[in-house]
């Protein structure tokens, strides 16, 4: 039988949040089978509980944020794509996340450290079964004609594995690569695509800030790019790391589908709020998707069975 996953250990971490500014202590703690990744903004009087689900979405401005059943009052849990991704990457199925402070903290703007910081609490394998959604028929979201369109699709695929294609009226962008594909079967989430950072665009940090955002962005957590040049003085990590990057947020946001997805994910443009449109479509049409488990691990799609290599 192919098992579900959790942590043996209890694992923290300190940081800011990138568009808060916000200190914020997290603290990651096993859970029991079938509970999923669940949310607890343990700073409140009454802590909430906040499931990482499609349907918790309340705002996909620069980020995706979660609150109880997508009511944007309510309290939310902000950025949670990047830990999204590491969980899915390392294939996690359940976890207690306690936060205190309405922002997962941001670190060093990629998942690499939520890969570290779960791989060093370990994986536990548990006495149930992995389930997936398997994609059965094509679902896909479309906005936009011609030049301006921007997409998403999903597609079965026995497996899962995922393409994006970007395109910024940016130089310092242009020179990098626009298309990336990565593949689970591969087993090398943390070396390929985990330390892709977030980056943003010298000309937007006013506006963003106006709106009360990127208030805790830094070079230390983000890729800074003037029209012409990366300004950070390491320069990239991959020499498409921009694409990169958006590939790992589709990640932690398509993982919002509660379960590990069997699909060929394909996008152009698309981001926190596609991708949520997208997952949205999949998960309200019964005939598009089935639940499944696998009983024998040999029958599982090349790379599910094994855990990922050690850091």
């Amino acid at each position: 039988m192919l098992k579900q996953r959790t942590l043996k250990s209890i694992t923290r971490a300190v940081g800011v949040g990138v568009h808060s500014g916000q200190r914020v202590e997290m603290t990651l703690r096993p859970a029991a089978p079938d509970s999923g990744i669940v949310f607890r903004r343990v700073d409140l009087p009454v802590p909430v509980e906040i499931p990482a689900r499609a349907a918790s979405v309340s705002d996909t401005r620069m980020a995706s944020t979660l609150s109880p059943g997508g009511d944007p009052g309510a309290p939310k849990v902000a950025t949670v794509e990047h830990l999204m991704s590491a969980c899915a990457g390392l294939g996690l199925d359940n976890l207690v996340v306690d936060i205190t402070a309405e922002e997962v903290p941001i670190l060093d703007g990629s998942a690499a450290s939520f890969v570290f910081l779960l791989q060093s609490a370990g994986i536990e394998l548990q006495d149930a079964p992995r389930r997936f959604i398997r994609v059965t028929r094509p679902v896909e979201v479309r906005h936009g004609e011609g030049a301006k369109a921007i997409w998403a699709r999903l597609e079965p695929y026995h497996g899962y594995k995922l393409s994006f294609e970007i395109a910024f009226d940016n130089a310092a962008v242009a020179q990098t690569g626009q298309r990336v594909e990565y593949d689970f079967s591969d087993n090398q989430y943390k070396r390929d695509i985990a330390r892709a950072r977030t980056f943003g665009f010298t000309k937007d940090v006013d506006a963003a800030r106006a709106r009360g955002l990127t208030l805790g962005g830094s070079m230390d957590n983000a890729i800074v790019v003037d029209e012409q040049r990366v300004l950070n003085s390491d320069g990239l990590r991959y020499d498409d790391e921009f694409v990169k990057h958006k590939l790992l947020d589709a990640i932690g946001d398509m993982y919002l589908a509660g379960h590990p997805l069997l699909a060929a994910y394909s996008a152009y443009k698309s981001g926190h709020a596609l991708n949520n449109v997208l997952l949205r479509k999949l998960l309200d049409d019964p005939s598009a998707y089935e639940v499944v488990t696998f009983a024998r691990e040999a029958d599982a799609p090349r790379g599910f069975a094994e855990l990922a290599p050690a850091w």
